[in-house]
């Protein structure tokens, strides 16, 4: 009687003929349970291999961010070196220019090579996209010029530059230095 009851409120399955009950070693389904199995077998298989997959592309990212970043500081640690190999010859022509003051009694001679040396630079300057300003007869424009002082003039009409202090200087596109000017008020009243 304990076993009725033990029975009574389970069902136990049975083999696909409904013969016998199933043993816990056995499929339920039989092929259909075995082709299941291998296809989970199959997805649990390329689920791990994605996951390796994405791992390690992971890595190969991290590993490419961390070079990259390598590279962009060695970058800016040595971004002047052009800059610097091409202002080298005009550090050579002041040195020739002092040497020849030295030895010359002549200033046409010294002013010729700093007037030379001089354009040397400006070439070398030129290349990396330096622009010399020109403000000397130009109407004054706060956006370049600062203005250090007005004067009166008879000739030069008003909001005009009369002369510069220092010159100013574009970096490509952006303002490097405002031209420190003198500008006209126009004439006396």
């Amino acid at each position: 009687m304990e076993e009725k009851q033990k029975g009574a409120g389970q069902e136990t399955p049975l083999d696909k003929d409904g013969d016998r009950p199933l043993q816990p070693s056995e499929p339920a389904g039989g092929a259909e349970s075995d082709d299941l199995l291998t296809q989970l077998s199959t997805a649990l298989r390329e689920a791990h291999d994605l996951e390796d997959r994405m791992l390690r592309l992971a890595a190969e990212f991290e590993n490419y961010k961390k070079r990259m970043q390598r590279e962009r500081e060695i970058s800016l640690k040595y971004a002047e070196e052009n800059l610097l190999k091409e202002l080298l010859p005009t550090l050579d022509n002041l040195e020739r220019a002092m040497e020849q003051g030295r030895n010359s009694d002549s200033a046409s001679a010294l002013l010729q090579g700093v007037k030379i040396t001089y354009q040397g630079l400006m070439g070398t300057l030129e290349k990396f996209g330096l622009q010399a300003l020109d403000g000397l007869g130009k109407v004054f424009d706060p956006n370049y010029h600062e203005a250090l002082a007005m004067e009166s003039s008879e000739e030069i009409p008003a909001n005009t530059i009369i002369s510069e202090f220092q010159r100013g200087y574009l970096y490509k596109d952006r303002l490097l230095r405002a031209a420190k000017v003198v500008v006209s008020r126009g004439p006396c009243t």
